[in-house]
């Protein structure tokens, strides 16, 4: 299949990594920004077959993973009220809040759905009219432009029992804050493409001069990912910091204009804390006061509410790249896929998972016979 198959052949693999090993004569971390990205490296023993100098870094690119213990709990709040539909991606119902998840609150009678697309949600509440209906938008520049559309599409339409819970966040602001962090290791960046299918390329150029790490866009396949390591490691070896596009199948400086018009209209960047990492300035989205009537949060009053983080769960600090997922003493014993502390264990995306997946021979004896 055209873009599997080509950019996971594993004769090129082998050229691009004797390319890596070739142009490397220094220790190097580098962050891949995404979860999908984490997966792939994970899932393909990339890191295993890079020269020892190399060091992947596993950043916060994960949207499940950064959702905040809060939000979560204000989500199972919605969802446990009588006469609402709570509708929402699949990963997320078994994402832990303070006592349950969702998968929980459905059990317990809550009227929550799985749905494929936001737009799915606003059909049911359009056929259930005498019954509230919440999704539950969470996620990166990836995932907004589908929920920005749909709240614009319940106000054109003039559906008004149907509210967004908004949880979304902004990769950039995240950047900064983990390269101004005093345990910053990290000395480049693969930049998700995704994210820059939809945004584009100009924010990066500024923060590659700023903080003086090579960032370069990158895919999600093995090629893709090896590409994006090797351009880097040629960065580093020659003091440059810039922007590259490694991505350019799907990525296009602009970005994608008319998704980015209809988050300009339906979102404002705001404040946003992330699971594990806490407040970054300017790091996400809130719906603007046009749409405000659609916001869930306001709707059923559950702005005010705080939780505190598990106590031995260190998902934040795998999430900043300071440790890695096997370094946590709760990993594979209290803290597994069936029985998640955090949300970096139980999202499709999250690095804890993907170590406990793919690299459970790799923990010390006592964890992996847990």
């Amino acid at each position: 299949m055209k873009y599997l198959d080509e950019f996971s052949n594993p004769d090129l693999a082998a050229k691009l990594l004797d390319k890596i090993r070739a142009v490397t004569t220094q220790r190097w971390a580098i962050m891949e920004v995404c979860g999908g990205q984490t997966h792939s490296i994970i899932r393909h023993g990339i890191d295993q077959l890079l020269p020892n100098e190399i060091e992947m870094i596993h950043g916060p690119g994960c949207p499940v993973c950064v959702t905040p213990l809060e939000v979560i709990d204000k989500a199972l709040a919605i969802a446990a009220r009588p006469g609402v539909i709570f509708c929402s991606f699949g990963d997320m119902l078994r994402v832990p809040g303070s006592s349950k998840d969702l998968f929980h609150v459905k059990s317990e009678g809550g009227d929550v759905r799985v749905v494929y697309s936001p737009l799915d949600a606003l059909n049911i509440a359009r056929d259930n009219p005498d019954r509230q209906v919440v999704f539950f938008g969470i996620g990166f520049e990836t995932t907004a432009p589908a929920n920005a559309m749909t709240v614009y599409q319940a106000k054109r339409l003039g559906i008004e029992n149907f509210s967004l819970l908004v949880s979304h966040v902004l990769v950039p602001p995240a950047i900064a804050a983990i390269m101004e962090s005093p345990s910053c290791r990290v000395q480049a960046f693969l930049a998700a493409g995704h994210v820059c299918s939809v945004m584009g390329t100009e924010e990066y150029p500024p923060l590659a001069a700023k903080y003086k790490v090579p960032m370069v866009v990158t895919g999600f396949e093995p090629l893709d990912i090896l590409e994006g390591i090797r351009r880097t490691v040629i960065q580093l070896e020659a003091g440059k910091y810039e922007l590259e596009n490694a991505y350019p199948r799907a990525v296009q400086a602009a970005g994608n204009p008319a998704a980015r018009a209809m988050l300009r209209d339906v979102f404002d960047v705001t404040d946003r804390a992330w699971r594990g990492i806490g407040m970054i300035p300017q790091s996400g989205w809130k719906l603007s006061e046009r749409y405000r009537d659609y916001d869930a949060e306001l709707r059923y009053s559950v702005s005010d509410m705080h939780t505190d983080e598990s106590s031995i769960c260190r998902s934040g600090e795998v999430l900043q790249g300071l440790i890695k997922p096997h370094e946590c003493a709760a990993f594979g014993k209290e803290c597994t896929p069936r029985n998640p502390l955090g949300a970096t264990m139980v999202s499709s995306e999250g690095a804890c998972a993907a170590y406990y997946l793919y690299r459970r021979l790799d923990l010390p004896a006592e964890v992996a016979h847990a």
